[in-house]
């Protein structure tokens, strides 16, 4: 049986005029902010005026070690939202915005997928309303600032060899990691080795998730360290004068934008930092507004539980004051074969032993999640090859570690395919039995929270750091900053920092390869084994296959 892409199903969507979405949550008309019929922002003065209101349950979308074969936590946080809607509650769905990179790239886009998306899809994975022009824009102000006052005398006595800023463009280019600029003469002042991140990376946008307002905005992007003096003393954007005019370009793009889903339920996307070089989570903004204005909230965090979700946990929730009332983890039969050896080309196969083999993977999950004092349901996203025994195989184990999981069929069916899912998830969130608390206090040392993530999240034995990491952090707390959550950058494929170990290894070592202080955010970035903050194309990028149709339609997003 041959199913319709998820562009096809898309495109096919009854979608109401935004107004109407906004009238389901009782925003009036005169605080949306349109961006054609079926996208707006939200406007800062309706934000302001239901903060008194009561808040909403707050449901918690994560998932497995992403593998080859397919997890759709969008998918699922979508179908989980219309189900909720489908039963009956107010609920809304608030996720991140799709990055340009990714999208060209191998990992396609982050609007859901089958009969569980966000739509206008296209859109969403494309410009949409500008949110991450606008980040660059205002990123790339302050890099040209920064040479600038190089340039022009350097009053701040800026040491050109301790300039930390770097560069951001929205698109995986491995070739501007490392770069010289500023060559060309004396015209084009001191010469100096500089880079690129992917503008998820940026802090812009970590900072531009984690304020709460427009105020907030401007502070926390005063306090970003862009460079160091030859004393060693930091020198913030403050120092540069650039954080007015930055939040002058990032004005709109503070506001949520409102969306709908194929079933014409609301949805808050807004934000988008990656979770394995980033929080990745969507915005402060968009989740507690959200919380004020619907009864349960379903979000998610980005790629596995022990990326997104901890620092959902340890970062997001602690400077927000948020705690999840339901954390749902999702797992496909197929993830389960992968993790038990088999390969992807044989994976439309029954093979309960492999599923049993690769539950290892969940297990670890479950367990982690736990230890954040947070109920955990496991929604198993239904493939159409998966076969009775082998979701059998998941549901025992899933019992077996003390939780339960749910079959879910919501790519397929929509709604109809998540009710299950969706009456037991707000069960456990009207329940009241969370109890909620981050791994680690702020007073612990900055090295000790490292090394409580690696040992308790990850299993490992070790961390490895040269001298230079463990004295820069000791540098750091001097200055005030021990207080700082820890941003672990690492691959997502798996607990260890060597993406081809699958399953729940032990035994094994943490190498850190730098750390990086995002003072504005309010987190430090530790860099482990051979991450990147800049991503490259794969030897067949999907941006070969993107193209316009004879009838000017847009081919080949997935």
């Amino acid at each position: 049986m041959s199913y319709k892409s998820d562009i096809e199903i898309a495109r096919e969507a009854k979608k109401k005029p935004i107004q109407e979405i906004g009238d389901k949550l009782g925003i009036p008309t005169e605080h949306l902010l349109p961006y054609g019929h079926d996208k707006a922002k939200v406007s800062q003065e309706y934000i302001n005026s239901v903060q008194g209101n009561k808040t909403g349950k707050l449901i918690l979308v994560t998932a497995i070690n992403p593998t080859p074969a397919g997890e759709g936590k969008t998918t699922t946080t979508v179908g989980l939202g219309d189900g909720l809607n489908r039963i009956g509650k107010k609920a809304m769905i608030c996720i991140r915005e799709a990055s340009l990179g990714p999208n060209f790239g191998m990992k396609g886009g982050a609007a859901g997928g089958g009969y569980a998306q966000v739509v206008p899809m296209e859109d969403m994975n494309l410009h949409f309303t500008g949110d991450f022009h606008a980040i660059t824009s205002a990123h790339s102000l302050l890099s040209a600032m920064i040479d600038n006052h190089i340039y022009w005398g350097n009053e701040l006595d800026i040491d050109v060899r301790r300039v930390v800023w770097r560069r951001v463009v929205d698109m995986n280019d491995r070739a501007l990691r490392q770069i010289n600029v500023s060559l060309g003469g004396v015209a084009n002042g001191f010469p100096r080795e500089g880079g690129f991140d992917i503008t998820v990376a940026s802090e812009v946008m970590a900072i531009l998730c984690l304020a709460n307002n427009l105020k907030d905005l401007e502070k926390r992007l005063g306090d970003m360290i862009v460079a160091y003096r030859r004393d060693r003393s930091p020198v913030f954007c403050r120092d540069i004068q650039a954080a007015g005019a930055m939040t002058v370009l990032l004005k709109d793009a503070m506001q949520p934008n409102l969306v709908q889903t194929l079933e014409n339920n609301p949805a808050f996307v807004h934000g988008g930092p990656f979770a394995n070089i980033a929080h990745g989570c969507n915005s402060v903004t968009a989740t507690t507004t959200a919380l004020k204005i619907a009864d349960y909230v379903v979000t998610e965090a980005g790629f596995g539980a022990d990326l997104g979700a901890e620092k959902f946990m340890n970062i997001k929730c602690r400077k927000a004051g948020l705690a999840p009332d339901c954390v749902v983890l999702v797992a496909t039969v197929r993830a389960m074969k992968m993790n038990g050896g088999v390969a992807k080309a044989d994976l439309g196969a029954e093979n309960v032993d492999a599923v049993k083999e690769g539950c290892s993977n969940l297990g670890r999950h479950i367990g982690n999640l736990k230890s954040f004092g947070v109920p955990v349901v496991v929604a198993i996203n239904h493939f159409v090859n998966d076969t009775d025994a082998e979701v059998e195989a998941v549901k025992d184990y899933v019992k077996s570690q003390g939780s339960e999981a749910i079959l879910s069929r919501h790519w397929e069916l929509g709604s109809e395919g998540s009710t299950d899912l969706a009456k037991r998830v707000a069960e456990i969130a009207d329940s009241g039995v969370s109890q909620f608390s981050p791994i680690y206090p702020d007073d612990m040392s900055l090295w000790d929270k490292i090394n409580r993530i690696a040992k308790s999240i990850y299993r490992a034995d070790e961390v490895m750091a040269d001298k230079k990491v463990r004295d820069q952090l000791k540098q750091w707390e001097d200055q005030g900053y021990g207080n700082l959550p820890i941003c672990m950058a690492k691959t997502q494929y798996s607990f260890t920092t060597d993406p081809t170990r699958r399953g729940a290894p032990t035994g094994h070592s943490v190498p850190i390869r730098e750390v990086r202080l995002s003072a504005g955010a309010g987190f430090v970035v530790v860099v482990c084994g051979e991450i990147m903050t800049m991503p490259g194309l794969p030897s067949r990028p999907a941006a070969e296959s993107i193209h316009l149709n004879d009838d000017g339609m847009i081919e080949g997003l997935f």
